[in-house]
């Protein structure tokens, strides 16, 4: 993963993983499941914010079943995600309204920038 950068920031104890990739390395279950391995176990964090460039298009594509593959590994794993990025350009209403109920939840969140991210993940 040599194109991901992280940081590990720390809030109110809490670890959270802030990474930056300038191409997708999120493509599919198999490589959300690398990516969580090396998250977890290499910097014993569960809480990350990874920028939206990261995360391959057919996540946004909600009829192509990889956003609940990648979620499920991230789950699997006990990892609570936040997506940052710019997500103006979606018009689809399923993924909009996929993206609202995820941001009530626990899990997943999909939010403006890195330091929402953060500040998401680290209020638990």
């Amino acid at each position: 993963m040599s194109r991901l950068r992280i940081k590990i920031i720390e809030v109110g104890g809490m670890k959270i993983a802030a990474c930056e990739s300038d191409e997708a390395i999120i493509k599919d279950g198999q490589s959300a499941l690398e990516f969580a391995v090396n998250i977890v176990y290499a910097h014993d964090c569960v809480n990350i914010a990874v920028n939206k460039a990261a995360i391959d298009e057919d996540f946004f594509k909600l009829s192509t079943g990889v956003a609940g593959e990648v979620v499920q590994k991230f789950v699997n794993f006990r990892c609570r995600i936040a997506i940052f990025g710019d997500f103006s350009g979606y018009t689809s209403k399923p993924l909009l309204d996929y993206m609202h109920e995820c941001n009530r939840g626990r899990h997943l969140y999909f939010v403006e920038d890195e330091a929402k991210a953060i500040k998401k993940l680290g209020e638990g």
